[in-house]
């Protein structure tokens, strides 16, 4: 366990420099990118669900990693956005128009959830997301638009450029490209004015707040954008899948994605990436000694956590 931990420090060092940085990215986007030309259906599909792992841990890091709050119903959003993108692809809206719609609607939830309570800190507020998580679920298995227990099947597939998405292949590069526009975003927001009212706040909200910001608004920002992540990855996951339940998002579902945060290391964006890689990776590597592998894998995490309390990629003190 020393030797891998030991060998991503050294992963971290000999990445410092903006050119090596820069070549690696590209021979890896390059090996994504042509990934499918010599992969099967399984391991698109493995990729594919990586992917989406992904932007998710990446919506999730803006609350957790870049505003220090707790959100243990992350997959409230999720379940909205999906939701939100069946129910009017089942009216007849193309599924390019209902993702803004998402988005709004997550964001409404967002602020719905953020507004009264975001005054709250630590255990309470961990409390109030998880009852909003399981509330969420509860009403869309009980509400007659949302399909009951049931929930939503027959979701059409989008099509663009007159290219109906069926294939995995076209869902692999779909969320590919969701990847890298939720990385750009990512970055951007970490290296923005708001970004760094955030990291104040997440040292020390009363200092941040004597220095003239507003903790409440600038932490609400932070659970709408994060909600407008969860929100499109909803939206691009009901028509993968053609049919949602309200058992796809249970409680198991917020705690892998915050698992997928905390793994990689809260407030990094590479973390994040490589907690979400670890989270899918892991179990299908394993899949041969079937359900053992899980016990393996809580051994595991243990420790991991025990050797590396911050993370597999943690965010550099400065």
């Amino acid at each position: 366990m020393g030797n891998s931990v030991g060998l991503i420090d050294r992963l971290k060092e000999n990445l410092g420099g903006k050119k090596t940085r820069g070549v690696a990215l590209a021979i890896l986007f390059a090996v994504v990118a042509l990934l499918p030309l010599f992969a099967n259906n399984y391991i698109e599909e493995v990729m594919t669900n990586t992917f989406f792992y992904i932007v998710l841990a990446l919506g999730l890091n803006i609350v957790i990693g870049y505003a220090g709050l707790v959100d243990l119903g992350y997959a409230a959003f999720f379940a909205v956005g999906a939701y939100t993108t069946g129910i009017f692809m089942k009216m007849g809206l193309d599924f390019w128009f209902t993702i803004p719609i998402s988005i709004v609607f997550c964001i409404i939830a967002g602020i719905i959830i953020g507004g009264p309570t975001l005054r709250l800190r630590s255990d309470y507020l961990a409390i109030v997301t998880l009852g909003f998580g399981e509330i969420t679920r509860i009403v869309a298995r009980n509400l007659k638009i949302t399909g009951g227990a049931s929930g939503l099947v027959g979701i059409e597939r989008p099509t663009i450029f007159g290219h109906k998405l069926y294939q995995i292949t076209d869902f692999y590069y779909t969320f590919f490209i969701l990847v890298i526009l939720a990385i750009i975003i990512a970055m951007r927001l970490h290296n923005s004015r708001l970004g760094r009212a955030w990291q104040y706040i997440r040292e020390d909200e009363d200092a941040a707040e004597a220095m003239g910001i507003d903790p409440v608004k600038t932490k609400l920002y932070a659970y709408m954008i994060g909600a407008a992540f969860g929100g499109v990855a909803g939206a691009f996951f009901a028509v993968k899948m053609t049919a949602i339940s309200p058992e796809t998002f249970a409680f198991t579902q917020s705690a892998m994605i915050l698992l997928a945060v905390i793994l990689g290391g809260m407030g990094k964006i590479p973390g994040a990436i490589l907690g979400a890689v670890f989270l899918v990776f892991f179990p299908e590597i394993f899949r041969e000694i079937g359900q053992t592998r899980m016990l393996v894998f809580g051994i595991l995490l243990v420790i991991i956590m025990v050797f590396r309390p911050q993370g597999l990629w943690p965010q550099r003190k400065s």
